[in-house]
């Protein structure tokens, strides 16, 4: 189960997997195992002093330490693994996603008794399965996750955009104070998304979503700057705010778009000759800044509906 997390400063969307009830029962399991073989050496150790109190307060001391202690120790020392969830690429966090604590552990393994041995797991599982987070109920009384470590998923890489070469200029104009987290989102899933889309559908969402934020921006398009080419520059311009850094000059990028593993230049396919960053020998300073006219859009197909169906309409 993906669960939806953290908006990091550098505007990226952390998304954990949590770990479901088979590979949770399986890693305690392993522990419960270390747990007993523990326990039986504690109990023949205190054998020899069978019959006596110290003999019984052994036993009783080293049992609780290894019910316990054990998965205390380890989860606040271990960063939140047990042997068990470390041989099934589990670790608990915080639902923030920070390491969790020994307060944290404390709680997680005191209402393990209702969870684990009053209702020997059937509370456990039951919970993992009804709740949304996949919690158990030292889970939820902690504020905890546990989460997968290995999967089979593909990692998630970080997508970086930057101004085209030679639309500095351009983006200097653009504030984007105004735009909000979920602005950034729609806009970021459409630029990762584009190279896949076919030129009607793009042009029709990159001019619905360039209406939706306009209002944020404050800012009327000069002619010639399409709804797409505003989104880039919206952007990178936001992740710069977001870093609180400088617009890195486009042409010291690897890629003028979106780049990372398979984002090239909006998310699939090879970066397009036009818009490929050049090399040292041929680079050159960008043009004064001001607007700059882009190439004329490819043709399509004649709209069906009343002007302005598509949402973004620059001046002509």
């Amino acid at each position: 189960m993906v669960e939806p997390g953290i908006v990091t400063p550098e505007a990226v969307v952390l998304s954990f997997e949590t770990a479901g009830v088979g590979s949770r029962v399986v890693a305690q399991l392993i522990d419960l195992a270390i747990q007993l073989a523990a326990v039986g050496l504690v109990l023949l150790g205190g054998s020899r002093l069978s019959g006596t109190p110290i003999g019984l307060a052994v036993d009783y001391f080293g049992v609780f330490l290894v019910v316990f202690g054990y998965p205390i120790a380890l989860e606040t020392l271990w960063r939140g693994r047990t042997v068990g969830k470390a041989a099934m690429g589990l670790r608990v966090v915080t639902v923030e996603g920070a390491p969790i604590r020994f307060r944290h552990a404390l709680v997680r393994t005191a209402l393990g008794l209702i969870d684990f041995y009053l209702t020997f797991g059937a509370g456990a599982v039951l919970c993992i399965l009804v709740t949304k987070r996949n919690q158990r109920l030292g889970d939820i009384a902690a504020g905890t996750l546990v989460l997968r470590e290995r999967t089979g998923a593909r990692a998630v890489a970080a997508a970086t955009f930057w101004v085209p070469p030679g639309w500095e200029g351009y983006a200097a104009t653009l504030d984007v104070n105004g735009i909000t987290s979920a602005d950034y989102q729609a806009i970021r899933s459409f630029l990762l998304r584009a190279g896949t889309l076919d030129p009607w559908t793009r042009d029709r969402l990159a001019r619905e979503i360039a209406t939706a934020v306009l209002p944020h921006l404050h800012h009327q398009p000069p002619p010639g700057v399409s709804a797409e080419m505003l989104l880039l520059c919206v952007a990178a311009l936001y992740q710069a705010r977001q870093r609180r850094v400088p617009v890195a000059p486009a042409w010291a990028a690897p890629s003028p778009y979106a780049t990372g593993p398979a984002v090239s230049p909006y998310g699939s396919g090879p970066v397009p000759p036009a818009a490929a960053a050049p090399t040292p020998a041929s680079a050159s300073p960008p043009p004064a800044p001001g607007p700059v006219t882009s190439a004329p859009p490819a043709p399509r197909p004649a709209r069906t509906g009343p002007p302005g169906d598509g949402g973004f309409q620059p001046p002509d």
